[in-house]
């Protein structure tokens, strides 16, 4: 007998009943995360059918898509849309009986960050949430997935959903993570190399030594980033380290529960016979930092390089993608990387925006200032993220540099509040998208690591942030 993969370990386990011969089942989720951009129609028809919530204790509300980021905090949103969006959202909240983490809470931030945090992803779990990013929770061996607003609303009502099964895809990655690497430089390397379509209709399972060796947080980056070839679900087996980063959060179990819940989930792997469709290796001493020059995350070089030449594309089509892309961007073909100024610095998005990207961009802020016609700005991810860091004293390095340190949401990752670039405004950005438009109409936005974004920001250019590291002796 063949053996079986994590993924369709996870995916025959919530399996309630098959309903074709052609892989769509119906599936048991344990868990959502609401936010109020992306909930708003589900509960409309919850309300017009008269139907109730199957489960409210299995869904979380987090306001964190419209809010503002400002450093002084309230619940007045500036945009009347806005305001009506997180109005309607905490009246869902009570009337359905959700819990529901509003701006001035404590727990309060991005919801893929607020979940982990609050101990209420687990191995083994199953969750959708209107968010394409919910892939996240594949870090902690939980197969996460982003749905769309009728099924966010079939959900709500039976705590199950219509799901195609997909194909697998291992990326195995093997050796060191050179000096400045980081996993979010693995996986922009991974997307670059597959390409943006590369996972499409894929399941991602990550493995090798060099995931062992990783934090939770950088899995998360991983996690996260491959939607951005297309990958529908994510699933890392479960270690010690998911165990000690679950340990003791609020709604983690307790006593006797952990260590039984524990046992079982380091069991949690792909047999190791286990086929997949699709196997990608990659060796991460190769990698070196990456930095988007065009408008999909695809379409990255080594910060060493120059900007490519559409001609050397290998189809028209991508060809043509090239030539568009340079266009709005604003760049010629031949151009050193490193020589591009940049007008705005931002870290944040559920993607970088972790107590762990904050330290990194910190190692470079510290003793230096931000570059003089640069606008640099740190978004923490959660709230509980912004206390830890001004109790480390990160928050001090960021002011001392110059950097604005501003309350969590997702802010400038999507500009659907008032963090927005101009037209034409070029941003180092440690976000997940570099689509046209996506930090403001007209905006140009340079995805890379939370560390080449600061070394960005103190050059008032795109840099190799290595050249601003200690080496080791």
């Amino acid at each position: 007998m063949v053996g079986r993969t994590l993924y369709d370990k996870l995916v025959d386990a919530h399996v309630v009943r098959n309903l074709d011969d052609s892989g769509l089942v119906l599936l048991y989720v344990d868990r959502t995360v609401l936010n109020e951009y992306t909930s708003p129609q589900a509960f409309a028809g919850l309300r017009a059918a008269g139907r109730k919530v199957w489960n409210p204790k299995a869904a979380l509300m987090v306001v964190d898509h419209v809010n503002p980021t400002a450093a002084q905090r309230t619940r007045t949103m500036p945009d009347a849309g806005a305001a009506r969006q997180v109005d309607y959202f905490a009246e869902n909240a009570r009337d359905f009986g959700i819990e529901y983490f509003d701006i001035l809470d404590p727990r309060q931030g991005i919801e893929h960050v607020v979940a982990p945090e609050q101990g209420l992803v687990m191995p083994g779990m199953v969750i959708a949430a209107g968010d394409s990013h919910t892939t996240a929770y594949g870090a902690f061996g939980a197969l996460g997935y982003g749905i769309g607003t009728s099924d966010i609303e079939h959900y709500l009502a039976t705590s199950t959903v219509r799901y195609r099964r997909l194909k697998t895809m291992r990326i195995d990655l093997t050796g060191s993570l050179p000096l400045g690497v980081t996993s979010k430089d693995v996986v922009m390397e991974v997307i670059r190399r597959i390409g943006a379509d590369g996972a499409t209709g894929y399941a991602v399972e990550f493995s090798g030594p060099v995931v062992a060796n990783m934090s939770v947080e950088s899995r998360i980056v991983m996690s996260i980033m491959i939607v951005e070839a297309g990958a529908r679900g994510v699933v890392i087996a479960p270690d010690q380290k998911v165990l000690d980063y679950l340990k003791g959060r609020p709604r983690s179990p307790k006593g006797d529960m952990w260590e039984r819940a524990a046992n079982s989930w380091l069991t949690l792997a792909s047999d190791v016979d286990a086929r997949f469709d699709r196997d990608v290796t990659l060796d991460v001493s190769e990698v070196a930092p990456l930095v988007t020059w065009g408008t999909s995350p695809d379409q990255a070089i080594a910060v060493t390089d120059s900007v490519p030449d559409p001609a050397q594309s290998p189809t028209s089509d991508r060809r043509a993608a090239a030539i568009r892309a340079l266009n709005y961007m604003g760049l010629k073909p031949g151009v050193p990387i490193q020589s591009v100024p940049i007008d705005f610095a931002f870290i944040g998005s559920c993607t970088n925006s972790r107590i762990e990207d904050l330290r990194d961009a910190a190692q470079v802020f510290r003793g230096r200032r931000v570059a003089t016609g640069v606008r640099a700005i740190v978004v923490p991810g959660s709230t509980q993220v912004r206390v830890q860091a001004e109790a480390e004293g990160i928050a001090k390095v960021f002011a001392d540099a110059g950097v604005e340190w501003r309350q969590s949401g997702c802010s400038m990752c999507l500009a659907m509040n008032d963090d927005v670039l101009k037209p034409g405004e070029r941003c180092a950005s440690s976000t997940n998208r570099n689509f046209e438009g996506r930090q403001g109409a007209g905006a140009r936005t340079h995805l890379m690591s939370p560390a080449m974004v600061a070394a960005a920001a103190v050059t008032g250019h795109i840099t190799d942030v290595r050249s601003l590291l200690e080496r080791p002796q």
